[in-house]
């Protein structure tokens, strides 16, 4: 077991591990917890009633954080046609069609997100699943990073829509801001999360589908949190 300094000790006793924080207390807390000299990010952890060895078990959406995330997203859109030009004005960092690609192919990675239009998936799909995959970068219509309509993905990307997927033990990692952020706008982001998460239960998950929840920065310990479960 690693072992913490005295800061992040000192941090911890901080917390009553006998108690279950509501949203609004973690988040005024989580935010006196943020002691870095960066700004740390904030992310909520949830370990969910499901068996996520059944594909049809496994939780994936996508949120719009009505405060967004507080880190600037570079977007790159692999499209052609009039959609590059589109793509440029609703932000995009990069646009373009087998040359973006091709780029892609050789390295090139200096993007937080990939969307692409239909059109061009087969493309995607050859060449570059084996490199975004395994990053969580390839483009899907679950994630919302494929489809005809590439001003309104980039601009939702660019606003602070995020994506939340279950890991291999069932837990779903996710930003909701940063400790900068007011503790309100914390709160108000992590209600939009745990909505569309409880709109992604699995019909085939039985039982208690939230089963526990902690707060966290980047360098600081973590905050249990009371959540409404859902029980089918």
């Amino acid at each position: 077991m690693a072992k913490h300094g005295k800061r992040y000790n000192a941090l911890v006793g901080k917390i009553d591990r006998d108690k279950q924080y509501s949203i609004d207390e973690a988040a005024a807390l989580v935010k006196e917890l943020a002691t870095a000299k960066f700004d740390e990010t904030v992310e909520v952890h949830f370990r969910l009633g499901i068996d996520p060895r059944k594909s049809d078990q496994n939780v994936r959406g996508t949120v719009a954080l009505p405060h967004g995330t507080g880190r600037t997203v570079r977007v790159a859109v692999i499209t052609k046609g009039e959609n590059v030009a589109a793509a440029e004005t609703a932000g995009a960092d990069y646009a373009g069609g087998d040359e973006l690609i091709d780029r892609i192919a050789g390295g090139f990675m200096d993007f937080d997100a990939v969307v692409a239009t239909p059109d061009m998936m087969a493309a995607v799909g050859q060449k570059l699943a084996r490199l975004l995959g395994p990053r969580g970068l390839l483009p899907n219509p679950k994630s919302g990073t494929v489809g005809p309509d590439v001003s309104g993905m980039v601009k939702g990307l660019k606003a602070g829509r995020i994506e939340f997927r279950n890991d291999k033990t069932g837990v779903v990692h996710a930003p909701i801001g940063k400790a900068s952020f007011d503790a309100g706008n914390l709160s108000a982001n992590f209600s939009a999360l745990i909505s569309a998460l409880e709109g992604a239960k699995p019909g085939s998950a039985k039982g208690v589908f939230l089963r526990s929840a902690y707060l966290t920065t980047t360098m600081g310990p973590s905050i249990p949190l009371s959540v409404s479960s859902s029980v089918s």
